[in-house]
């Protein structure tokens, strides 16, 4: 199906009208891009997803799904994005839905305005200065019901509450916090999830065919099947940063990035950690995990002047860029760099002694794991986006379009924020005016 706008917009947007789109896309290419000398990184067209009222969309794809969408738009599709073939064409795919936290006697509750919004993949067209959706496919259990963006165990996940953080909500086995996506050759996708963490094999329509999870996660009453094949040490996920980043290697391998350190061995310990973790997983054989990586992030000021907070920093991309080379995306919310890497056999320390969480230290306690013998990827920083005029914050996907130009696609998180401001005193939504927006950025040099 192709949702499309209901003609709803909430005030302080503004949209052009009457003027060919045609038209703007010649515009725009017979000016020539200004306030970056050649040499450098710099943005070269833009793009924005208009207003479509979450409840049309999602009841577009599952009826009855969404009863009150509180006056929230589609967002939240800039969680990856994975190029579709044609040009101009790319598959997106949104999280969990909008969600936010608000302070209930001094502890930080997890929201869910619209708990029945289902996690979808989204096919867009980038066409001169605005982003259309082309297609949706809900992410379902195998019976064909909306799996929800809840989380699914209590005393592991967050506890889920209403808009105003007063009713507590279900949790839900199928919750899937959809992050990475990339799509095989067979027509069936692959996501990544924050919950378990999980690898989330689904069907070309959108039906969940295998769930992988860590060994040892215990996650019953779901609707699907879920093999623990992962490793058990990923049970030490920091909250809300499980799985963000996924590649396709063009051998088909995938390779699944951990968005934080691990809480090892207490929280503590991954909130000051520069070292995290990605994995090797390979569909063909034994659909198991073959490798993993210890991934170690600079320090938070040289990624983000502005910040001094370590446990900010995070991976929220991986890009394939031929053989077994990597784009990584290190990031906070206002800044981002991508950096190449290697995936060099030498380097796994699958099965080693980093995947035991009795080992004291830990991996993540290494102030220096290379001097202490562990095999850290060499990376090469290859654009500091943060100095690149035009790209927006909380960049959470990037496509590789052709040799030397980039796909970046932002999180605008449904246009919500934190705390009780983020709804009015009807329950509507106070939009924060961040819009999804698709960026591409050509780099000086070839990838």
């Amino acid at each position: 199906m192709s949702p499309h706008a209901d003609g709803r917009r909430p005030a302080g947007r503004t949209a052009a009208a009457g003027v060919p789109l045609a038209l703007i896309a010649a515009l725009i290419a017979a000016v020539p891009a200004m306030g970056a000398p050649s040499g450098e990184a710099r943005v070269v067209r833009t793009a924005t997803l208009g207003d479509i009222p979450l409840g049309a969309f999602s009841n577009r794809l599952l009826p009855g799904t969404v009863a009150d969408d509180r006056g929230v738009d589609l967002g939240g599709i800039g969680s990856d994005i994975y190029p579709a073939g044609r040009k101009g064409e790319f598959w997106t795919v949104t999280d969990r839905g909008p969600n936010g936290q608000i302070k209930v006697a001094g502890t930080k509750r997890r929201t869910f305005p619209v708990p029945g919004f289902d996690p979808a993949i989204v096919k867009i067209r980038v066409c001169g200065d605005t982003v259309k959706v082309l297609d949706a496919i809900p992410v379902t259990t195998s019976s064909g019901k909306p799996v929800t963006g809840l989380p699914n165990q209590q005393g592991r996940d967050e506890a889920p509450y209403d808009y105003n953080a007063l009713t507590a909500l279900s949790y839900n086995p199928n919750g899937l916090d959809t992050e990475g996506i990339v799509r095989a050759p067979d027509g069936t996708f692959w996501l990544v999830d924050e919950y378990g963490p999980s690898l989330v094999h689904v069907s070309a329509r959108g039906k969940v065919l295998t769930r992988y999870v860590p060994k040892g996660l215990n996650l019953t009453g779901a609707g699907y099947p879920v093999v623990e094949a992962l490793p058990s040490v990923l049970l030490h996920r920091k909250i809300n940063r499980g799985f963000e980043g996924l590649a396709q290697l063009p051998g088909g391998d995938l390779v699944l990035a951990v968005q934080s350190p691990l809480s090892l061995p207490d929280t503590g310990a991954g909130e000051a950690s520069r070292t995290t973790r990605l994995l090797r997983f390979s569909p063909k054989k034994k659909k198991t995990v073959t490798a993993e990586y210890a991934y170690r992030f600079d320090p938070v000021n040289v990624v983000d002047p502005s910040e001094d907070d370590t446990s900010e920093l995070k991976i929220s991309s991986v890009v394939a860029v031929g053989g077994d080379r990597l784009l990584v995306e290190e990031r906070t919310d206002k800044a981002a760099r991508l950096q190449l890497v290697r995936l060099d056999r030498s380097s796994n320390i699958l099965g080693s002694n980093w995947d035991d969480d009795t080992t004291s230290p830990s991996l993540e306690q290494l102030d220096d794991p290379a001097a202490s013998g562990v095999p850290v990827l060499a990376k090469k920083l290859v654009v500091d986006l943060g100095t690149v005029a035009g790209v927006p914050g909380k960049i959470e996907g990037v496509a590789r379009v052709d040799h030397d130009t980039l796909a970046l696609i932002n999180d605008n998180d449904f246009g919500m924020t934190d705390g009780a401001g983020a709804f009015d005193a009807d329950g509507r939504l106070v939009d924060s005016g961040v819009e999804t927006t698709v960026s591409y950025v050509r780099l000086p040099q070839r990838l």
